[in-house]
C-alpha cells in the first residue's frame, strides 16, 4: 500500500536546498500576473511559452511554480518528459517562503 502512495506523490525533495544549489525557478504565470507579484529570482516563462530549449542550456535543476500548482504541476511534468530534472515546486508563495 506505502509504495503505491508513494509513486503517486514521488519523493520528497528539498527544493530550498536545490533553490540554494543553483536551480531555476520558473514561473508559468501569465506576465500579467507574474507583474503582481513573484518569487525573488524567478523568471517568467508562461505555460503556453514554455521554452524547453532555452531551459535545457541552463543545465541545472528547474523548479516550476505557478498561483495554485496545478500549471506548475503540467510543466513539470513537460520538462521531465524533455528529459530535464524538474520538480513542481506549487505556489510561488511557497517558493518564496523558501527564500525567506
Amino acid at each position: 500500500m506505502f509504495g503505491i502512495i508513494k509513486n503517486l506523490f514521488g519523493n520528497k525533495v528539498d527544493l530550498k536546498t536545490l533553490i540554494q544549489e543553483g536551480a531555476i525557478i520558473v514561473d508559468v504565470r501569465t506576465a500579467g500576473e507574474f507583474k503582481s507579484g513573484h518569487a525573488p529570482k524567478s523568471i517568467n516563462m508562461p505555460l503556453d511559452a514554455l521554452n524547453i530549449k532555452k531551459l535545457q542550456q541552463y543545465g541545472k535543476p528547474i523548479i516550476t511554480c505557478c498561483a495554485s500548482g496545478m500549471r506548475s504541476g503540467v510543466a513539470a511534468n513537460q520538462l521531465k518528459a524533455a528529459g530535464l530534472e524538474a520538480y513542481n515546486g506549487g505556489t510561488w508563495n511557497q517558493i518564496e517562503r523558501l527564500l525567506d
